[in-house]
């Protein structure tokens, strides 16, 4: 067992759920080590005796997840493996009394907005000339841009307002300066990030400016692709779409979580838009950008989905033809306008739903790829993995999104880079490339 005070202490940040919280991690630790503390992110080496969980709280899974891992980690704590165990995060925010009571081996919860109380308990002191400045923990040539905290939208079911509060907007210069800053450590593509991308600038500017804010971040030396994910469809800014259209930099590739096919469903779901001026939208913008990808994702089984809902979700999907898509079944969540009805869609049904939509999705992909056959790409590389350097297009996410693989034998590409790639095959989700030579 380790003896408390014989040793430095030495942190160890795990991260659950999205993109913000990996976001929220990277300040914390670039916070912990500006006062000279030892950290690490994730590490397999056992060697914390500090650990610090940043949880998930946004559907079952994911805070079943978050569970495991605390009271994992809480064993660890009893059989004298950690000394120490802080919890933060979404579900620490929401659930914080009822953990308390179920898990006393956390020495103290934090909610997603009280960092500096946390830093306080880890002995370290919040640097507040830190602006822009975090540790990233994804590869370095691409990060995430976080620009604005919690959200102001009414969404049945979503309980994001409960954990992270209302829309708060960073000014564009933070993020400018948080830009420059990671394009000097070597990042070259801006993923924005938030609840609500097409929100920005309403609490700070009075206006929707996040095409302004695109216009600063193109500016920033070094950033060759800027991507937005999770952009709100209603009362969508159409002036994104346009700088998107001049600027060479910001991928013509758009997140935006449309949640359902059905007028019906998207009333219940209390999303402010319904079928007939959702297609509207995405046809106004394919046709100012014809070769745009759109990402979207839905939700299956909401209470309430008829079998002539779910029909007319279908009946979308096919006819909008997404370039890239995902689908959750619904979880019901305390507090929610959802949470109040009666979760009527047995479980098989929506397993059994999501799975026709994705199936649907399978064969668009498939034909979107085969499509690409023949013609080049810019492709940044990600990784090298079973055999092959694996990259993306610009109209592909890390982690979410199709990928190009092109054999490492016989070639060689440096992880980090671009390189120009002609494609030669395809499947549903991949895409099969050789280096085009100058």
């Amino acid at each position: 067992m380790k003896t408390k005070g014989l040793h430095k202490d030495k942190v160890n940040v795990v991260t659950l759920g999205c993109s913000k919280n990996t976001v929220d991690s990277e300040v914390l630790v670039g916070q912990l080590k500006a006062n000279d503390m030892a950290v690490t992110h994730e590490s397999t080496e056992d060697d914390a005796n500090i650990i610090v969980v940043n949880t998930c709280g946004f559907i079952e899974n994911a805070k079943q997840e978050s569970i495991d891992t605390i009271l994992r980690y809480a064993e660890a704590k009893d059989e004298g493996q950690i000394e120490k165990l802080f919890v933060t995060g979404c579900l620490s925010e929401r659930y914080k009394d009822d953990l308390k009571n179920e898990i006393p081996q956390v020495d103290e919860f934090f909610g997603t907005l009280e960092l500096p109380g946390l830093l306080q308990k880890l002995n370290a002191d919040y640097k507040h000339e830190l602006l822009g400045e975090r540790a990233i923990t994804t590869p370095q040539h691409y990060a995430f841009l976080k620009i604005a905290e919690g959200c102001d939208r009414p969404c049945s079911f979503c309980a994001i307002p409960l954990m992270r509060g209302g829309h708060v907007s960073k000014p564009i210069e933070a993020l400018v300066k948080e830009a420059e800053f990671l394009a000097k450590n070597g990042t070259k593509e801006l993923i924005l990030i938030a609840q609500d991308l097409t929100y920005y600038g309403l609490d700070l500017y009075k206006k929707r400016n996040l095409a302004e804010l695109l216009r600063n971040l193109s500016d920033v030396e070094g950033i060759e692709w800027i991507r937005l994910q999770y952009a709100y469809p209603s009362g969508f800014p159409m002036d994104i779409i346009e700088v998107m259209k001049e600027r060479d930099n910001i991928c013509n590739y758009l997140d935006i979580p449309l949640q359902h096919g059905s007028s019906n469903m998207l009333k219940v779901m209390r999303r402010g838009i319904d079928r007939p001026k959702t297609e509207a939208l995405i046809k106004q913008i394919r046709e100012i950008i014809p070769d745009i990808a759109i990402r979207t994702t839905l939700i299956a089984g909401h209470p309430g989905e008829t079998e002539d809902d779910f029909n007319d979700m279908v009946d979308f999907v096919e006819e909008m033809k997404f370039d890239r898509l995902g689908v959750f079944t619904y979880s019901h969540e305390d507090n929610t306008h959802s949470g109040t009805m009666e979760d009527n869609v047995p479980e098989n049904v929506k397993e059994d739903r999501m799975d026709t939509i994705m199936s649907i999705q399978q064969e668009i992909s498939l034909e979107h790829n085969k499509n690409k056959i023949g013609k080049t790409f810019k492709v940044l590389f990600d990784r090298v993995e079973n055999g092959y350097f694996v990259g993306r297009t610009e109209q592909d996410s890390p982690e979410v999104d199709n990928e190009v693989l092109v054999p490492t034998e016989n070639n060689f590409i440096r992880i980090g880079d671009f390189a120009n790639i002609k494609i030669v095959d395809a499947t549903d989700f991949d895409l099969f490339g050789t280096i085009e030579n100058d």
